[in-house]
């Protein structure tokens, strides 16, 4: 049996790459009360970069870096880097659900961008399904509730930046390697990170011995989940799959509620489902339109 005939497989490897994604918000957000966000982004960076390097250099040797459109990679792990980084920033600043449902307007962005940028058409149906999951914005943050303001416009621009992530990957995968795609983001995000090391170096001095094995264990947790991520994707088709990616909102409520004690009201809780099902709908519309082109 190949590998393209096992969903379940995948799903449940994409279910433990969700599952360490969350575990990776849940301990940035903890770190992020003490820490600041350079220095986690930079480590989170340099461990998964150094890991891929140990354990897949060896066998992948210059396959790794070999990449016909550098320009665009660097562009790529770039956008990644700034995901990163507004991602931990909104974290540090609001409850993990609510910030990893803010974080999943990136697909509702994707259809917007997907039209200037890819030239697809934005119907109806869909116009409609952005604009209720981002009406599912509005009631997390409304006022009075636990988000902040500064928290919303981070937790968004990391979707933005995650997005205009998401189409370069669409363009460059055709041509790309999965692996290599993986390593250039640690790369990009290693080097871009390290160059803005002077403005943050005397944070690594206060790092306690304790916290250091969980800034580490940011790089671990990004890579693992990463790697189960790009396994997940060799079983089953991105639109199998890609329905399933929401279950990271599950992982981040429980593990919101089990490390901080924090439970979403139920006001945002239909505003996470919201965006949520409004996303549901463009991954099922967009696998439906792609039936009807083949």
């Amino acid at each position: 049996m190949s590998a393209e005939q096992r969903p379940l497989r995948g799903m449940l490897l994409l279910l433990g790459s969700l599952f360490f994604f969350a575990a990776l918000d849940a301990t940035a957000k903890y770190l992020a009360q003490r820490y600041s966000v350079p220095l986690l982004v930079w480590a989170r960076y340099l461990v998964h970069c150094l890991l891929m390097a140990v354990f897949l250099g060896p066998h992948q040797g210059r396959r790794l870096v070999a990449t016909g459109r550098p320009r665009r990679q660097i562009v790529r792990g770039l956008l990644l880097v700034g995901c990163t980084g507004f991602g931990i920033a909104a974290l540090a600043r609001m409850p993990l659900a609510e910030t990893t449902a803010v974080a999943f307007t990136a697909p509702l962005m994707v259809a917007l961008l997907a039209g200037p940028w890819l030239g697809e058409r934005l119907s109806a149906g869909r116009w409609l399904a952005v604009l209720a999951g981002f009406g599912g914005v509005l009631l997390i943050a409304r006022p009075g509730g636990a988000v902040t303001v500064d928290g919303i416009a981070l937790a968004l621009l990391a979707a933005a930046c995650y997005a205009a992530y998401q189409i370069l990957t669409r363009q460059l995968a055709a041509t790309e390697g999965t692996v290599t795609l993986v390593f250039y983001t640690a790369l990009v995000g290693t080097v871009a990170m390290s160059l803005a090391l002077p403005f943050f170096w005397r944070d690594i001095a206060q790092v306690a011995p304790g916290d250091a094995w969980l800034i580490a264990a940011l790089g671990v947790l990004g890579g693992s989940g990463h790697f189960l991520l790009t396994r997940a994707f060799r079983h089953a088709p991105a639109s199998t799959l890609s329905p399933f990616i929401y279950v990271q909102l599950v992982w981040a409520t429980v593990l919101g509620a089990a490390v901080f004690g924090q439970w979403p009201d139920w006001v945002s809780a239909f505003g996470m489902a919201a965006i949520v099902t409004c996303g549901l709908w463009l991954a099922v519309d967009a696998r439906r339109a792609s039936r009807l082109l083949t």
